[in-house]
């Protein structure tokens, strides 16, 4: 989240009292030194434009309301202003009291409703006020990411949020403010404008040219320094290289560089979560590790890749001379990774597909490691492979057709108590068993499975395997328990 840009956004002063700031797009004005029957207030509607004189009531509550140093002061004034005066004899008054009523309420309010609403308030007379369409995007991403993800309600969030960053990018310079301001406040509202378009086109659209096109255009948007450091700038720069790589086609090197770039700069505690998803990256193109080490430093050095740094890095061999290579150096093809078998199952000619098909075939295997994408009771489905777990979103590439538990035989109407006994604990076991199962066998966990490979399909590939079973952690031995000291009478005495 860009806290630090609401830092930014809060520490706006009056331009009134000499200071400009990058987000005041309209200013009240100063008060004059002596109040009059109708008071002259210059708008700086047009450059050149005549003084606007205000009737001396609504002069003095006007001036007194933005003249309170105390934002809640300040905003409860404004407000008794814009209801005790709902029309003003000046046009673009009521338009500078609600851009200071944003102001104020952005000096304390943590939630952001007044904050918004006063904004709302602005937009409804300015429909291109960039630091209203700035608070608007920023605070309703913020609301949008408190939301849980794949949620219709964070999609909405961030569709609206994103509406407003679009027209903040298209609006233009207005009258009231110098070039020179509007462009110091374009530079604060650009970041947040490319990450809420970035963002929703990652994660809610899927849209990842769009995606792309935000992120390189955010991170270009900051001093480089700021992309250095752990905070959302550094984790565009992850999303960056994920947006590659889900590509159509992927582009595994930009993936591998942006993501590398991002893990050189994370506090090591992310550095071992996002380093092998940089170096998968590298690897998918280049088949091997060698050379990623001058990737990693070129990432390190550089906010994009360096110009022809890529060409020095030469692709991996096509599916097909891989899957010759696997073939024709592999004595034992029963041995091959799964991986490798799924590429041939795939990729290869059907009479390779079948000569490692046949080593495999009818045959029972323990498969590790397996995560979870789809479960029933009788179907699982499962991704085992690195590809199908890195891939976004994640995809099953085996499927378990499960074994039915063994049925528990019907208690005999003339069963003894001890046989009653017995069945009782031979049915809550039953049920222990199916309840750590259904534990182990949810959506997102890893489980250890077995089965028989049955069949499978080429594209996309998924092997089907028969007599699936879960194969449950054994519980830990209990310690033995101590022994009872013996207790000692002490002899009377004599």
């Amino acid at each position: 989240m860009k806290k630090e840009v609401l830092a930014t956004l809060l520490a706006c002063t009056v331009i009134a009292s000499g200071v400009s700031c990058a987000l005041a797009q309209t200013a009240a004005p100063a008060a004059p030194a002596a109040p009059a029957a109708a008071q002259p207030v210059n708008l700086g509607a047009q450059p050149a434009a005549a003084p606007c004189a205000l009737p001396d009531a609504e002069y003095t509550a006007y001036t007194n309301a933005i003249a309170q140093s105390n934002p809640q002061a300040k905003a409860a004034g404004i407000e008794k202003y814009l209801t005790d005066f709902p029309t003003s004899a000046c046009p673009g008054v009521r338009l500078s009291a609600l851009v200071e009523l944003m102001t104020a309420y952005s000096a304390y309010d943590t939630t952001g409703t007044k904050i918004l609403d006063s904004a709302a308030r602005v937009l409804q007379l300015e429909p291109a006020n960039l630091r209203a369409l700035t608070f608007q995007a920023y605070l309703g991403k913020k609301a949008a990411d408190a939301l849980p993800d794949g949620s219709p309600a964070k999609q909405a969030a961030l569709d609206a949020a994103t509406v407003y960053a679009q027209k903040g990018l298209a609006a233009t310079q207005p009258t009231t403010l110098s070039a020179d301001d509007f462009k110091k406040m374009q530079s604060t509202a650009f970041p947040i404008f490319y990450n809420v378009i970035g963002d929703d086109a990652f994660l809610v659209k899927k849209d990842y040219a769009t995606a792309i096109d935000a992120f390189k255009k955010e991170l270009a948007s900051v001093p480089v320094a700021a992309t250095q450091q752990p905070g959302p700038y550094l984790v565009d720069t992850y999303f960056l290289g994920e947006a590659y790589s889900l590509s159509t086609p992927p582009d595994y090197l930009n993936c591998a560089f942006y993501a590398s770039r991002a893990v050189a700069y994370a506090p090591p505690a992310n550095k071992t979560v996002m380093s092998p998803y940089a170096k998968w990256c590298y690897h998918k193109y280049h088949d091997v590790d060698d050379g990623y080490d001058a990737m990693v430093a070129a990432a390190t050095a550089n906010l994009n890749p360096p110009d022809g740094f890529f060409a020095t890095i030469k692709p991996g061999l096509t599916p097909a001379e891989k899957i010759h290579n696997i073939i024709v150096g592999t004595p034992d093809l029963s041995t091959l990774a799964i991986a490798d078998k799924e590429m041939i199952f795939q990729y290869g000619s059907p009479e390779d597909a079948a000569k490692v098909w046949d080593t495999i075939k009818g045959k029972s295997f323990q498969i590790p490691g397996a995560l979870v994408i789809t479960s029933s009771p009788t179907v699982l489905t499962v991704a085992v492979t690195d590809d199908a777990k890195n891939a976004n979103p994640k995809i099953a590439d085996f499927t378990f057709n499960m074994t039915a538990p063994d049925p528990i035989p019907d208690l005999k109407a003339n069963a003894t108590p001890a046989q009653k006994l017995a069945y009782k604990k031979e049915v809550a076991a039953a049920q222990a068993k199916a309840d750590a199962i259904a534990a182990a066998t949810a959506v997102g966990q890893t489980v250890t499975l077995t089965g028989t490979y049955s069949s499978f399909t080429p594209n996309p590939v998924m092997i089907i395997m028969s007599d699936g079973d879960v194969v449950l952690p054994k519980a830990a031995a209990k310690p033995a328990a101590k022994p009872t000291p013996a207790h000692r009478t002490t002899p009377a005495k004599k």
